[in-house]
């Protein structure tokens, strides 16, 4: 874990299991955590990367204030907060 950021990896898991474990991570964010990154791949598919766009987009969760690609396709970062 780099300062401020929180790396999940979700490769291996349904939708179903990635939101539990998504909701969990935001839940033990604390203050100091603004970035909660999300490794979900790109190869096997995009149904987690839509699911995290349907569930944490457009204000839809009260901690994530922005969702944004990371460095490459399989990877999403939910904004927490601004740095």
């Amino acid at each position: 874990m780099t300062a401020g950021i929180l790396e999940l990896d979700l490769h291996g898991l349904n939708c179903g299991q990635a939101k539990i474990k998504i909701d969990s991570t935001l839940r033990r964010a604390d203050g100091s955590t603004y970035i909660v990154r999300l490794i979900h791949g790109y190869r096997g598919g995009t149904r987690i990367k839509e699911m995290i766009d349907e569930e944490y987009g457009c204000g839809r969760h009260e901690k994530v204030l922005q969702i944004r690609p990371g460095t490459n396709p399989g990877i999403t970062e939910l904004v927490l907060r601004e740095l």
